[in-house]
């Protein structure tokens, strides 16, 4: 049944009375002034109009990575978070906004990571902020977010004390933590008949987070070992010479490499011209990963236990399509860098989505427990310490022609690597998992 103005009615009404003139004059004083009724459609329409603006303003965030200071990762890592966002706003974006991403470079130093962070909140008004890469950098970010109220969803920096002992409520991981790719390197350790170690990290937060966790697993497991040297250059400043010439004189049975980038190439070229690596087992963070193994091309040294990314062997199917449109794109392979971009931003998404809201508490409550397809098979931010359940391959290298690649690998799921809740609540501050 269709209503009838009010107006419209009361003509009737009069006409009915036969007096036409009458019933005109009456009807004219019956309506709404033409005023009255142009006020109440603008009204309308400015009420309609600001609902549809409010709809359609874009969901902003505050991403920040170490584009120039490590590009090898990073580039990709931009390259496919790109993507991820060109295919969210395809398909109607998130909560029917589009996703608008403002970037900043923080040349892999805090403060400049903090000076970024503070400028997109205030005068960019972003709802939350993304990704990071060093881990000094990814801890200085997350304490701008602790102290504006915002959510940080961390894509790569990969210390434990993130999502630990300096995590807070709004602070959530992505990547496996060193603890995580430690204790899968650990577990492969354990197996080898080295009793003697000696370790070579980089001197900032990542080097001695995957140190510690490294030794005090692998001690966990093999209280016979004793770690007889250790090494600590100066990120991106290792004088391979004298670190391999101090490593060697320590005369270990195997040696942890946490090294990555120009760091590594260096150390495993000055290692394989000393002979550093024969008849010693090596296990390597990191060093399977495309973005620091190709570089080595044929230097790559043949046995070394690693994480990686053997990207060319992995068949599943959303895998397979993952690679297909990062190819088709840039015109060139993904690299981890790729997948963790990727995954970040699918991930945010379906937080957004979730949460209903660009809400911090709303968004807090959405991302705990918050299940995301990743191209690797589902993962879940476990909701004690934010961490992500993604997990690492593990596997060996060898030689491919002039290539270095992956061999005897798997997919270490990283649920299957996370410490007992016990463990967290010991290490996470209270106020984080309230």
């Amino acid at each position: 049944m269709i209503a009838r103005c009010l107006p419209c009615t009361r003509w009737e009404e009069l006409r009915a009375t036969g007096n036409a003139r009458a019933s005109l004059l009456s009807w004219f004083s019956s309506v709404p002034s033409v005023s009255s009724v142009l006020n109440a459609v603008v009204f309308a329409l400015g009420v309609a109009a600001g609902t549809t603006a409010a709809a359609q303003q874009p969901i902003r965030i505050g991403e920040i990575s170490s584009y120039s200071a490590v590009p090898a990762f990073t580039i990709p890592y931009r390259n496919d978070w790109e993507l991820a966002v060109e295919e969210i706003n395809a398909a109607d974006g998130v909560l029917r906004r589009k996703l608008e991403v403002v970037s900043r470079d923080d040349d892999g130093k805090p403060d400049d990571a903090t000076r970024h962070a503070s400028e997109l909140l205030a005068s960019h008004k972003v709802d939350l902020l993304a990704g990071t890469f060093l881990s000094n950098v990814g801890l200085a970010v997350s304490d701008i977010a602790r102290r504006n109220k915002v959510v940080f969803v961390a894509a790569e920096p990969l210390t434990d004390a993130l999502v630990w002992e300096q995590g807070n409520r709004y602070t959530f991981r992505l990547r496996p933590s060193t603890y995580m790719q430690a204790a899968m390197l650990a577990e492969e350790a354990a197996k080898l008949p080295a009793r003697r170690w000696v370790t070579l990290a980089p001197n900032y937060e990542y080097g001695q987070s995957a140190v510690a966790s490294f030794k005090e697993l692998l001690k966990a497991k093999r209280p016979d070992v004793e770690f007889v040297g250790e090494q600590w250059p100066a990120l991106g400043k290792l004088e391979a010479g004298a670190t391999v010439q101090a490593l060697s004189a320590a005369k270990p049975d195997a040696i942890l490499n946490v090294t990555f980038g120009a760091d590594l190439t260096k150390f495993v070229r000055e290692g394989n011209l000393r002979g550093l690596f024969e008849d010693r087992a090596v296990v390597s963070m990191l060093s399977g990963e495309p973005e620091y193994l190709d570089p080595l091309k044929d230097e790559t040294p043949v046995g070394w236990i690693v994480t990686g990314y053997p990207w060319e062997q992995i068949k599943l199917p959303a895998h397979e399509k993952f690679v297909q449109a990062y190819e088709k794109r840039f015109k060139d392979t993904p690299r981890l860098g790729s997948v963790v971009g990727y995954t970040t931003f699918m991930a945010i998404a379906e937080g957004l989505k979730k949460a209903g809201s660009t809400d911090s508490e709303k968004l807090i409550k959405a991302f705990r427990g918050l299940e995301v397809r990743s191209v690797f098979g589902p993962i879940t931010f476990r909701a004690i310490d934010q961490q992500s359940t993604l997990g690492a391959f593990v596997g060996k290298l060898d030689l491919e022609g002039r290539k270095g690649v992956m061999v005897d690998w798997r997919y270490a799921d990283g649920k299957d690597y996370m410490p007992p809740d016990a463990v967290v609540r010991k290490k996470r501050p209270a106020e984080a998992m309230r």
